[in-house]
């Protein structure tokens, strides 16, 4: 009910008054049934043009942080999620990604659309980075078909680190759906997931004609805080000098 309100009533009307979103291919989302849609991550607001753009609900898990903030933020990113059909997930033990696959997996077997980043984070500098192999999983355990779409300007529209987003139009483009019903019965096949996730990739790459990057993008990010800290300290006044 409350996702409904969100989509139809609040966020949905707003959001194509302002933002006029230009959406292709949005036919390749199946109307009925399960399906995986996938899509790059350039920007938080991917989590709310994305999904307020496809009729039926699609269904994303994030961390349980969002869901417990404190203040008046906190509240309103709680109502964000909660309305946007968002589901919470512990993120903090050594079983994190399988408890995240779990619940979109019982998301796909009830016949609804589960959606999923499959770089696993938002690209650092807009390139398209390699992805996890979460979302081959899911294809196969679930035997649904995976539908690709990017984001092409959200980068744009709501740069990392920025709260507001600028007034420009969005632009989406759907795929059309990749079946690997040919891999049926091999989940676990470390390389068989491989070379379905790359597939997926490819596709990805292709719809957003963005350079693609043969590396994690958590790799990268964890490069740049490493960097970060080390230009902080080397900028700091050493004790002696401080005392």
């Amino acid at each position: 009910m409350l996702y409904g309100l969100m989509k139809y009533v609040i966020l949905g009307p707003w959001l194509k008054l302002i933002f006029w979103p230009q959406v292709e291919g949005r036919e390749n989302v199946p109307g009925t049934g399960p399906a995986i849609i996938a899509s790059n991550h350039l920007s938080f607001s991917d989590s709310i043009f994305m999904p307020l753009m496809v009729k039926r609900k699609v269904t994303f898990v994030a961390k349980a942080e969002y869901f417990t903030g404190k203040g008046l933020k906190g509240w309103l990113v709680k109502k964000f999620f909660v309305g946007t059909g968002t589901i919470p997930v512990d993120r903090s033990g050594g079983r994190a990604a399988q408890a995240a696959l779990d619940t979109q997996l019982a998301v796909l077997r009830a016949g609804n659309l589960a959606g999923i980043y499959p770089e696993g984070t938002r690209s650092p500098d807009g390139r398209l980075y390699r992805g996890k192999t979460g979302v081959a999983r899911l294809a196969l355990d679930s035997g649904a078909r995976v539908v690709p779409v990017v984001m092409l300007n959200a980068d744009e529209i709501q740069p990392p680190g920025k709260l507001l987003p600028k007034i420009k139009r969005v632009k989406i483009r759907f795929g059309q759906p990749l079946d690997f019903s040919r891999y049926a019965g091999m989940s676990g096949d470390r390389f068989v997931e491989r070379a379905i996730t790359d597939e997926i990739m490819y596709e990805l790459m292709e719809l957003s004609g963005r350079e693609y990057v043969d590396i994690y993008a958590q790799k990268i990010k964890n490069q740049q805080l490493k960097a970060a800290a080390g230009k902080l300290t080397a900028e700091s006044p050493t004790d002696s000098l401080a005392a």
